[in-house]
């Protein structure tokens, strides 16, 4: 029976082992299914004599996600999928969930003790850049280059050398797709600005919010804008469908993000923005109410107010 003092040790460990298991599988439903899972395994298997908890957690971990990866199909970003889309150009068909590298609350993956070290490692482009990887090959670059494992540590975990991992970090990293970093800390000015101008769907002042080569993309659809020119084009010739929307702040990814709430007051999309150099430099929104729950977000605005209240 699991005790206390063991349910306890699992509990500390869990933001670690999730944003982990994140990286492994761009999805954080997915991650905290693995982790739920290794505590589970642990569980029943784990042996204090045989050493520390964390590392056979990890093992465990790992376990789970390597089997959970292997389907050949990766999840990626629209920007991954295809071309940018001309302004006026349909939608196209939605693709299903489990093809998207989906958002996680900075929570579930994020120790406040080393926030500013690991939030990089938890935006979206990266994550999507590690779904490139072979998930042996992720597994190593991850313990080694995010979560500062040694060598020989790695080579324990995965049952292999010392020589296996240190070559196949060095394939990650060759292979690893480069990207562009964010700012440490957003101006709350600047979200402040753009929260006002969506609420209200003052298109000059959000385009005027984007760098010029800003990107806009829409999961599940593989659509996506490249440029603040081409987002002004799509928003003036929308129709302001967002007008009397309200947006309601969380954290994803490293990244600010609001809840969209849509002019009836229900949920409607989680928009998770990228920022660098003062500027928004893309702009994901996932058209998934169904994401409300992970963030902690009221699935109505007026229950959220209130909540305030």
């Amino acid at each position: 029976m699991l005790t206390r003092e063991l349910e306890g040790d699992l509990e500390r460990h869990r933001a670690e082992l999730t944003g982990y298991c994140y990286r492994m599988l761009g999805s954080g439903f997915e991650a905290e299914d693995a982790v739920q899972e290794a505590f589970v395994r642990a569980w029943r298997t784990y042996d204090p004599g045989r050493g520390p908890l964390r590392p056979w957690l990890f093992h465990l971990a790992t376990n789970v996600c390597l089997d959970l990866l292997r389907s050949p199909q990766r999840r990626a970003r629209a920007m991954d999928l295809g071309r940018a889309a001309v302004p006026g150009a349909a939608l196209g068909e939605p693709l299903p969930e489990s093809r998207w590298v989906q958002p996680v609350p900075d929570a579930r993956v994020l120790d406040p003790a080393d926030v500013a070290v690991t939030r990089e490692s938890v935006r979206l482009a990266f994550v999507a850049a590690l779904q490139h990887l072979p998930p042996r090959q992720r597994a190593v670059l991850i313990l080694r280059d995010v979560l500062r494992w040694s060598a020989a540590e790695t080579a324990d975990l995965l049952a292999t050398t010392v020589t296996s991992v240190n070559s196949a970090l060095q394939r990650a990293r060759t292979r690893l797709p480069a990207v562009a970093p964010l700012d440490e800390e957003v101006d709350e000015d600047l979200l402040a600005r753009y929260v006002t101008a969506f609420e209200s769907y003052d298109v000059d002042t959000l385009v005027s919010l984007l760098h010029e080569d800003a990107t806009s993309s829409m999961p599940p659809f593989t659509w996506w804008l490249r440029g603040r020119e081409a987002v002004r084009a799509v928003l003036l010739a929308a129709g302001a469908p967002c007008a009397g929307a309200r947006l309601l702040p969380t954290r994803a990814n490293g990244c600010p993000a609001f809840g969209h709430y849509d002019r009836d007051g229900q949920p409607f999309a989680l928009v998770v923005l990228e920022v660098s150099g003062g500027l928004i430099i893309g702009e994901t929104t996932f058209l998934d109410p169904g994401l409300f729950p992970l963030f902690g977000l009221p699935m109505s605005f007026g229950a959220a107010l209130r909540t305030e209240g």
